[in-house]
């Protein structure tokens, strides 16, 4: 290369750096797959030169941390985890409202959260909970399969269920309250201290359990639909089926952290998601969630909701901060502390 086009060359990278750090920077919280999570950071950089800080950790996880950070901010967008959290985190003022100009694509039930939270929060993805077993330890050990909730108490699974902690996971809250509202919750806690005996254990993240069932390390898990669909494309021995009493369904939400210090920056990837383009990126890194925007691209492999039996889910009532932490420390008292 000539000394002229080394000097080119020089010039723009120095300007590309420039016009990078004059976009600033996002520090973002993100609560899917670490696949999903990277690949919208690393597209969004990409695409507007806002260099991403990104930390992936489960909803529970991360609703602590904003907590903990109340006074002095570290985070500005939180990506990821079911509206119950979020709408936890909005009735504590942990979060500031934002309408975007493209909210007007989303399906009604991406919109319904941001309505309940006051701008809030807005859902960006679906997927409802099912019980997930590996078939080739299902098949060796001559165990049936599960067809519902009641099913799972039969005792020839002792040991072979593995579910999350709801204290850390916002998947295993979701199931909780999805048992309350199926029944009630004093029969939902009757429930889960009987299936107790068939738990081998509690996971921190709600992806552990079924990611456990495809290594055949356990039979069964309880988990959301499209991550295992992410393992059977993997290739993984893993199937998933649904309650036929009644499931429950999360919306996973995207918020703004209230005092934000780079708050531009996280207004501007917030209306970068909730575009079809960058939605599509899920499925490219094997990621199967129902998308909020009408406009996003279709594949069969993305979980039909309408299909499953799923429980008239109230996020507003389930979000309210008081009664999750009832909840969580029912659970505790409950279920928590019994012996292994």
């Amino acid at each position: 290369m000539s000394l002229r086009s080394l000097a080119v060359a020089a010039a723009f990278s120095l300007a590309f750096a420039g016009n990078a750090a004059a976009q600033g920077s996002l520090n973002m919280l993100c609560a899917p797959q670490a696949d999903w999570c990277e690949a919208i950071a690393t597209a969004f950089q990409r695409e507007t030169g806002v260099r991403v800080s990104m930390s992936r950790k489960s909803a529970g996880e991360i609703l602590a941390q904003i907590r903990a950070e109340a006074q002095n901010p570290r985070t500005d967008v939180w990506f990821g985890g079911s509206a119950e959290t979020h709408i936890s985190a909005a009735e504590a003022n942990l979060l500031q409202p934002y309408t975007s100009p493209n909210m007007s694509g989303l399906h009604e039930w991406a919109q319904n959260v941001h309505r309940i939270t006051e701008g809030r929060c807005v859902g960006v993805s679906s997927g409802a909970i099912g019980i997930a077993w590996n078939r080739e330890l299902m098949a060796r050990k001559a165990l049936p399969i599960p067809r519902s909730w009641a099913d799972l108490l039969n005792p020839a699974y002792r040991g072979e269920i593995q579910l999350p902690n709801p204290n850390s996971s916002g998947t295993a809250y979701t199931i909780i309250a999805g048992l309350v509202q199926l029944w009630d919750e004093d029969r939902a806690f009757d429930y889960l201290k009987r299936l107790h005996a068939n738990v081998n254990a509690y996971t921190r993240s709600g992806a552990a359990p079924m990611q456990a069932v495809a290594r055949g390390e356990t039979g069964l898990a309880v988990s959301f639909n499209m991550e295992v669909t992410s393992m059977m494309q993997a290739g993984f021995p893993i199937e998933i089926g649904y309650p036929e009493e009644g499931t429950s369904y999360e919306v996973a939400c995207m918020s703004i952290i209230r005092g934000a210090r780079n708050a531009n920056q996280a207004r501007r990837f917030y209306d970068w998601y909730l575009t079809p383009a960058a939605m599509d990126i899920g499925p490219r890194v094997n990621q199967w969630h129902v998308p909020a925007h009408r406009g996003a691209a279709p594949d069969p492999r993305i979980p039909d909701l309408s299909q499953i039996r799923l429980v008239n889910y109230d996020f507003a009532a389930f979000g309210n901060a008081a009664t999750r932490r009832r909840i969580l420390e029912r659970w505790d008292r409950e279920i928590g502390s019994l012996p292994r």
